[in-house]
């Protein structure tokens, strides 16, 4: 199976434009960047409850605890939510009604929480009407390791914050591309 195309800052804005136009704009615009800045895998945003990032005064934790029921590896692990995320999240709550912590994050149209399939199809549904080929659900997450890496951040760094246990699976989400060999050749 081909691996989840990394997209470009111009295919991200793509899709940000296409899910300002639907019904729930702030909701799709959060998962959307939920899944590109912090590299959550879809499952774990879907088991996201308002209390993993909601502090008691209502402002957004910045580091979400998930925990063992929540990841992949089955092992607790804390991601660290960058503050523009942040502040996006604080934009969507807003729009929320009920704010108790036990509810989930993000919501489908019956107000129930998705599944990770259901997520999985909506970001499949999402991707392919704003017309970019190639994305799926796990993109989000190559894109947010392959912009990590670009930057100069380590393989064990970033192993970390996607939750690997091993940096060879790290390695295999990061995408090389032209700019980063032509910044690798300036430093000859």
């Amino acid at each position: 199976m081909a691996q989840a195309k990394t997209l470009t800052q111009a295919e991200l804005d793509q899709i940000l434009r296409y899910v300002s136009t639907k019904k729930y704009p702030q909701r799709d615009r959060a998962i959307i960047l939920t899944s590109f800045w912090s590299g959550l895998r879809v499952a774990e945003i879907a088991s996201l409850k308002m209390g993993d990032v909601l502090n008691i005064d209502g402002s957004i934790k910045n580091e979400i605890r998930l925990s063992a029921a929540q990841t992949k590896g089955g092992q607790p692990r804390t991601v660290f939510l960058p503050k523009k995320l942040q502040d996006e999240l604080l934009a969507y709550v807003g729009t929320r009604h009920a704010k108790m912590p036990e509810i989930p994050l993000f919501h489908t149209a019956n107000r129930l929480g998705f599944s990770a399939n259901g997520l999985c199809v909506w970001f499949y549904w999402n991707y392919k009407r704003s017309g970019i080929s190639g994305a799926t659900s796990h993109s989000g997450r190559r894109t947010f390791i392959t912009n990590l890496a670009n930057k100069g951040i380590s393989v064990r760094v970033l192993a970390s914050l996607a939750g690997h246990k091993s940096i060879a699976v790290t390695q295999k989400y990061i995408d090389v591309n032209d700019d980063m060999k032509r910044n690798a050749v300036e430093l000859i």
